[in-house]
């Protein structure tokens, strides 16, 4: 790829990306479902579950379910990118932007790059929320970066997965209901109570998916507890879903071309 076809990608990336923040805009309910719902979640789960859950996180509920909750928002956008897909591929967008003189890719990456800037919102809101309710960190500033730049990573990975499961579906409704699995897993993982506490079927589903180890790698970063190789293991995971998604989105996507 020469410099100028690398330069005119970039261009049309970022017109995708603009265009994907204006739907964005048009949208709010789609916005709302997807970022300020989480908040909504974590302050259910915080004020009404909280005091019966306490016991479990061996301390202030709130510093034990945030850093889980932050984990929602990946979860969550994984419907949104899968439906604006749906939505443009049903309504022949996307058929459109075949024929057209841009990079055929920048479609996708434009998609992943919007999702990206509304998850940073919705973590920030996030964040702020459980301050004022008490979250409490003791992360340094070398452990917020790496806190935030994991979740950037999640929702990097999960998103070229939701683009996948967008291209596949025949319909905005079947998108919408793909990523259903996805926005689970963060709920059946250690991000609301310590797996231990758990039943032994799903005790083991919930310490081998991926959710878990993230949730416990951000947790560790943010509150000082034991990560060990969690870390290493959340990165596996995201390299194996980004590479997964962006190989399967690619493939389907030349082969809709055919």
């Amino acid at each position: 790829m020469t410099t100028q076809t690398k330069s005119y990608a970039f261009a049309d990336t970022m017109t995708m990306l603009r265009r994907n923040m204006i739907h964005a805009k048009r949208y709010p309910s789609m916005v709302f479902s997807i970022i300020i719902m989480p908040t909504v979640l974590m302050l259910i789960f915080n004020f009404v579950f909280g005091g019966a859950l306490e016991k479990s996180s061996g301390g202030n509920y709130i510093d034990y379910l945030a850093p889980g909750m932050l984990l929602l928002l990946p979860a969550y956008m994984t419907v949104s990118v899968a439906v604006s897909i749906a939505s443009d591929a049903s309504k022949g967008i996307v058929n459109r932007f075949r024929v057209m003189s841009i990079s055929q890719s920048s479609m996708l990456t434009g998609q992943v790059l919007g999702s990206l800037l509304q998850a940073i919102g919705g973590i920030a809101m996030m964040l702020g929320v459980a301050l004022l309710i008490g979250f409490r960190p003791s992360a340094g500033v070398v452990e917020w970066i790496a806190a935030l730049g994991l979740l950037v990573l999640v929702t990097f990975a999960f998103s070229w997965l939701a683009i996948a499961l967008g291209l596949i579906s025949p319909n905005v409704e079947s998108a919408s209901n793909a990523p259903f699995p996805i926005v689970m897993m963060p709920f059946l993982g250690s991000g609301l109570v310590a797996t231990d506490t758990m039943p032994v079927g799903l005790r083991q589903f919930a310490e081998y998916q991926p959710f878990t180890p993230i949730t416990e790698t951000l947790r560790g970063l943010l509150m000082g507890t034991e990560i060990g190789i969690n870390g290493w293991v959340s990165l596996a995971w995201c390299v194996v879903i980004a590479g997964g998604g962006f190989l399967w989105s690619k493939s389907i996507f030349r082969k809709q071309a055919k």
